[in-house]
């Protein structure tokens, strides 16, 4: 795929995802060819285009499409797992009709290509919680996964019945460090490091032993950038993509962390979050991305709590 001569737009760009997807994309395309919008300016993103855009406003959305000559759309705009239970019917709003939006200007030939991201959170209480399959029961217990289910069967419905190239993963807990968590139940593996940086120590609103899939944000953004890339005759799933990378509890994070910070102490104090992570997997089987357009992993736990401590130090003081 040649983008040079395809602008392309980032939707909720400001994000955990969009601000390195929009490094690595202006890394490889030049940054004038990635737009990037959301609702307040990006001060880490200076040399990207910036466009102030609500998602739920279609001829906002359409006006800027038109502008930049856009022709591929990363759709990250979305209310997370823990921050979409408190204003549950601003988070269906924003997550689908969003969706729409953008589905509907790909259905009318604006646009070549769309990525939209889905979620582990599309599983619930009734999935079989180790090694979760492709296909399985999909019963999910938070308005964040209704609204992913529901996105992953529109994006299947848009692909058969009007040929939309719409592509998806579903992704784990996300690990990074050039971006803050965004509200979502798998966050604390992000603040922990923060707080064993600059206090020793971190309260976990989760148990010990609840274990869940998770993924350093570099394999995220390559596997991301890897299916958008891939031939669209490999692209044989049109819901969205399981995606694996590693799973592990707080209690396995914490004692990788001590290795480097011998004093660092943990303490659990399970909040609204634990009832969210317990209705998700523990571990993803996801042989399908990987015959299909061939996604590998690079980092295990040991990788990347040395990758995180390496770049954060230089970011936190103590």
């Amino acid at each position: 795929m040649d983008t040079t001569n395809q602008k392309v737009l980032i939707i909720g760009a400001a994000g955990q995802i969009g601000i390195e997807l929009a490094l690595s994309l202006s890394a490889m395309y030049g940054s004038q060819n990635i737009i990037i919008s959301d609702l307040k300016p990006i001060p880490s993103l200076p040399e990207n285009p910036f466009e102030k855009l609500d998602i739920l406003d279609k001829n906002a959305l359409f006006d800027i499409i038109k502008k930049h000559q856009i022709k591929q759309v990363y759709l990250l705009a979305a209310l997370l797992s823990a921050t979409g239970e408190q204003n549950p019917a601003f988070a269906w709003k924003l997550n689908m009709d969003g969706l729409f939006n953008v589905l509907d200007l790909a259905k009318e030939k604006h646009i070549n290509k769309v990525y939209w991201p889905s979620s582990i959170a599309v599983f619930g209480p009734t999935t079989p919680r180790i090694n979760t399959p492709q296909h399985t029961i999909m019963e999910p217990s938070t308005v964040y996964g209704i609204s992913k289910q529901a996105g992953e069967g529109w994006c299947n419905w848009y692909f058969n019945k009007h040929g939309v190239d719409v592509r998806s993963l579903r992704y784990p807990g996300l690990i990074g460090w050039k971006s803050a968590p965004g509200g979502g139940t798998t966050d604390y593996a992000v603040h922990i490091f923060y707080e064993a940086l600059k206090n020793s120590k971190y309260e976990c609103f989760l148990s010990e032993n609840t274990t869940l899939p998770m993924m350093h944000m570099e394999d995220a953004i390559r596997a991301t950038l890897e299916l958008m890339h891939a031939p669209a005759e490999k692209i044989k799933t049109r819901t969205s993509y399981n995606l694996s990378g590693l799973s592990f509890s707080p209690k396995e994070i914490a004692a990788e962390i001590k290795k480097h910070i011998p004093d660092f102490q943990i303490t659990y104090k399970p909040d609204f979050r634990q009832p969210i992570a317990d209705s998700w997997p523990a571990s993803i089987e996801d042989s399908t991305a990987r015959t299909e357009w061939g996604w590998k992993e690079h980092y295990d736990l040991n990788l990347l709590v040395e990758n995180m401590l390496k770049n954060l130090t230089n970011l936190v003081s103590k």
